[in-house]
């Protein structure tokens, strides 16, 4: 085997390794032979491996709680009973269980902040109450309902909790289907007026990729969040309707 088998030649290195400062892609890896050399197949692995354990690790809600620092909070379960039952069955994950829906606080909220282990509960360990505290300070105006820590849950769970406690506009704060090379990656989902079963994903406003120092920062996403939820209260509307307008940049 040559050397040229094993990897790009010397000044396609050089270049393959300047692009990468600029990307977590996995690009100009080389090969050997018709793999992969072994460092990179190493590397992929452990990333798949990252990826599985951010899907299928428990949420603990108590440890988000703590990071809230003293807001109120209250748990509520979707009406998926299982971690397997969560993936083979999404419908079941947009759904409130019955019996937390009575447990739930009724009252006029102008949002209600819902904290989803979704499909990667690190990302939401990780990130998202630091999110919750810097968005609140932005919104003085806003009264806020409690933080739901809702288990086994999709974005459009947050239109049925939303419902419930009477919030004009819910955030859900939730783990991002993990890729290969971010297995933290935390979404905020904007949506106002939600309907049960009826608002789509174009009714919604989108944050993603928030993971600092590697994605979108805390603050950047808080500034983001705190003005596109300002121009929601304004015209009534979220989704393709409602564009960002803040100042804010990702950090």
């Amino acid at each position: 085997m040559t050397d040229s088998q094993v990897q790009p030649l010397a000044g396609d290195l050089a270049l393959w390794s300047a692009l990468r400062r600029h990307t977590q892609a996995r690009i100009g890896l080389g090969r050997s032979g018709s793999g992969l050399p072994t460092r990179h197949r190493l590397e992929l692995q452990s990333a798949h491996a990252a990826a599985r354990d951010a899907v299928h690790s428990p949420f603990d809600p108590e440890a988000v709680a703590a990071q809230l620092l003293g807001m109120p909070t209250v748990r509520v379960r979707s009406a998926a009973p299982d971690r397997l039952t969560y993936l083979q069955r999404p419908d079941l994950g947009r759904r409130l269980d019955s019996t937390d829906r009575a447990h739930l606080p009724v009252g006029e909220w102008d949002v209600v902040f819902v904290v989803a282990d979704g499909l990667s509960s690190r990302a939401v360990h990780e990130h998202a109450a630091a999110v919750v505290r810097e968005t609140v300070v932005r919104v003085p105006t806003f009264r806020i309902a409690p933080v739901v820590l809702a288990e086994q849950a999709r974005v459009a769970l947050g239109d049925d909790i939303a419902a419930a406690v009477g919030a004009s506009m819910v955030v859900v704060l939730v783990g991002e289907r993990p890729g290969m090379s971010a297995a933290d990656s935390l979404g905020a989902y904007l949506t106002y007026r939600p309907k049960p079963g009826v608002t789509t994903d174009a009714d919604r406003n989108c944050l993603s990729n928030i993971r600092p120092p590697l994605g979108l920062s805390y603050e950047g996403a808080a500034g983001k969040l705190a003005g596109l939820m300002g121009r929601a209260r304004e015209l009534g509307l979220t989704g393709v309707g409602l564009k960002d307008e803040s100042d804010a940049l990702p950090g």
